[in-house]
């Protein structure tokens, strides 16, 4: 019988908030903010509106062990906020490499969470990748900001579907070797 190891998501603590695994307490959170067309445009995988029972299935799959990515919260308990300001996700790659994706509450836009939450991964690295990805829609010139500000490189235009705008969207994609 082969023992499967099964990957432990770490908390990663930053001085105003941690990021950390999520609940199923953060459900409600979750579908609330999924539920603003304006968070749900700036991603790919999130429906407007949002499907009853999409967010329990997204919450079992990152709780999965078997799970291909990781997915924290933002929670800013520590610092009085609240215990969701969003969510951001490594997904797993071959070759030691990830994919970044995140999004932040609207309450919470324009504070530096993004920055700070993107950093604290990169600097905790917890899939020890030798590079990591991410893309923005084109649309979005705040979230590319944030990889650069991170140190992420600009590596080429591409495009990617997006569910809630029902049509492919120009994407910038963005490197960064650790």
């Amino acid at each position: 019988m082969e023992m499967k190891k099964i990957p432990v998501q770490a908390v990663i603590e930053t001085e105003r908030f941690d990021l950390r695994p999520l609940r199923r307490s953060d459900m409600g959170l979750i579908q609330l903010y999924w539920s603003d067309e304006r968070v749900a445009r700036m991603t790919t995988s999130i429906p407007h509106p949002v499907p009853p029972g999409m967010t329990e299935a997204f919450v079992d799959r990152a709780l999965a062990d078997a799970r291909e990515e990781d997915i924290w919260a933002m929670d800013g308990t520590k610092g009085g906020a609240s215990e969701l300001m969003g969510l951001i996700s490594l997904e797993r790659m071959d070759r030691e490499q990830s994919e970044v994706g995140y999004w932040v509450a609207p309450p919470y836009w324009n504070t530096g969470l993004a920055s700070d939450a993107v950093q604290a991964l990169v600097g905790a690295n917890p899939m020890k990748n030798k590079t990591m990805f991410a893309s923005v829609f084109q649309d979005n010139p705040a979230s590319a900001r944030v990889l650069t500000h991170c140190g992420f490189e600009y590596l080429g235009d591409a495009e990617s579907f997006c569910v809630a705008r029902d049509t492919t969207v120009p994407t910038w994609t963005y490197l960064k070797k650790l």
